[in-house]
């Protein structure tokens, strides 16, 4: 393949051959092998110690008429990064399956969904958005036939191995309607910032899920009297490319476990789950952080201790023990493992930034969720969280699904509002108005949603 950049118009989606000839696209390339990506399109070299690239001039010139300026700190660019001008270009980078995502980060990839796409009842799997921690498995190498389970650990009486095929035969199949979430999800709006995927409200869905509930298949295997922990492990592959590195491994105590709703499943939304969601096996337990509801399951362990896998100690996925003012360096020690996610709702239409130009009622519909909980109300206000008006609330199809609010509202003359959107929990925790609780990691942000519409 030519050495040349691929060009600003196509760079997004393409890296081309001398001939012209469309090859492989330029993220394809960066993820199948970054350092080698970086020697293929600029003919950089990799300093294995520092990760800093050592780049020629003409490299440096054609990457700088790739993005279309001069690149004054080029030589402090990391190893293996696409520069943000051909990875965040105005022609969309394309996830297969997925319709209208936001890219935040393309290695790994991870995606959120605008709030105005998750109107559905039952998250649509286009518009599930995408967090990976590492790589997922080649699509290709992924045979669904030889797929296999493995349940072990210390507290496992009798480890087995399962195909899909024996998951599907030997239990009894349960689906639901889960509540997925991102644990940083509305992490844009802390201050200070705070460091990893910048999500606004999409990194959230509530999809069905279809397959055998964990409960049934540990305990065919036999749960020892000391079980307090499970812990799971996927297929896919750290972003280093060291297979003796686990990208994520992280786990829920065994109550959570052995809920009814903690899923083995192989469907989402009676039809095989998208690859980049995890096919053709993942973990679903509903109601916590995503990051406990493993991806490409191959291995479950049963702990008598509480899991230490990648990204089960703080502060991966840990919030402050107690309040801290913004910007505090908190100890590790003083940081707790996020469990149940806190109340929350989401408008869902209209879409921010309308103009409503109708003489009547404005029709306002989204839908609410409280982790382990439920919700018992949702209010909305058109004056700044002034005053309040209970929206109706429809019950959830089961425990840990969303649930679907709506209000009429009016307004008392043309202007500029915003419609505020708070939910109440069945334990009385409300939605704060204001971001809550800073911590190192931006997590659990349950600020009132809130969006934009002008009245004609």
């Amino acid at each position: 393949m030519s050495k040349t950049p691929p060009t600003t118009r196509d760079s997004k989606t393409q890296a081309t051959q001398p001939d012209g000839k469309t090859t492989r696209g330029i993220h394809e390339l960066y993820a199948e092998d970054p350092l080698a990506a970086d020697k293929e399109l600029w003919d950089r070299e990799t300093d294995p110690l520092s990760r800093r690239g050592f780049i020629k001039r003409s490299s440096l010139l054609a990457m700088a008429a790739a993005v279309g300026a001069s690149i004054p700190f080029a030589d402090k660019m990391p190893a293996g990064l696409i520069p943000a001008a051909l990875a965040q270009s105005d022609e969309p980078f394309n996830i297969e399956g997925k319709e209208g995502l936001t890219v935040l980060n393309d290695r790994p990839i991870n995606a959120e969904t605008p709030p105005h796409l998750l109107d559905d009842d039952v998250t649509p799997a286009k518009h599930m958005f995408v967090r990976n921690n590492g790589l997922p498995p080649k699509q290709s190498s992924i045979d669904v036939d030889s797929w296999t389970l493995e349940i072990a650990g210390e507290s496992c009486q009798n480890p087995k191995s399962f195909t899909i095929a024996e998951l599907k035969k030997q239990f009894d199949h349960h689906t639901y309607q889960l509540t997925v979430e991102c644990g940083g999800n509305g992490r844009a709006e802390f201050n200070p910032s705070a460091s990893g995927n910048q999500w606004t409200t999409g990194a959230v869905a509530c999809p069905t899920y279809t397959g055998v509930r964990v409960k049934d298949v540990l305990k065919a295997c036999g749960i020892k009297d000391d079980a307090v922990y499970i812990g799971y492990y996927g297929a896919d592959t750290h972003l280093s490319g060291d297979p003796s590195k686990e990208p994520i491994s992280r786990g829920v105590p065994m109550k959570k476990a052995l809920e009814d709703e903690s899923l083995i499943a192989w469907a989402m939304n009676d039809e095989d789950i998208p690859y980049q969601n995890g096919y053709p096996l993942r973990l679903v337990c509903g109601g916590w952080p995503g990051s406990v509801s493993g991806k490409w399951l191959n291995k479950i362990v049963i702990r008598n201790q509480r899991h230490d896998g990648t990204k089960m100690a703080p502060p991966s996925y840990s919030v402050p023990k107690h309040p801290v003012a913004p910007g505090t360096d908190v100890p590790l020690d003083d940081m707790v493992t996020i469990h149940s996610m806190p109340v929350k709702s989401l408008i869902t239409f209209p879409k921010s930034g309308i103009t409503h130009s109708d003489s009547g009622p404005l029709e306002v519909r989204g839908h609410a969720w409280a982790g382990d909980l439920s919700v018992k109300e949702v209010q909305v206000s058109t004056d700044f969280g002034v005053t309040w008006q209970k929206a109706e609330l429809k019950d959830a199809p089961n425990r840990l699904a969303w649930q679907r609010f709506t209000a009429k509202l009016d307004f008392p003359e043309p202007g500029y509002y915003e419609i505020w959107a708070k939910a109440i929990d069945s334990e009385g925790n409300a939605q704060p108005m204001v971001v809550p609780g800073w911590n190192p990691k931006g997590y659990l942000n349950n600020a009132c949603h809130r969006i934009a519409v002008q009245v004609a």
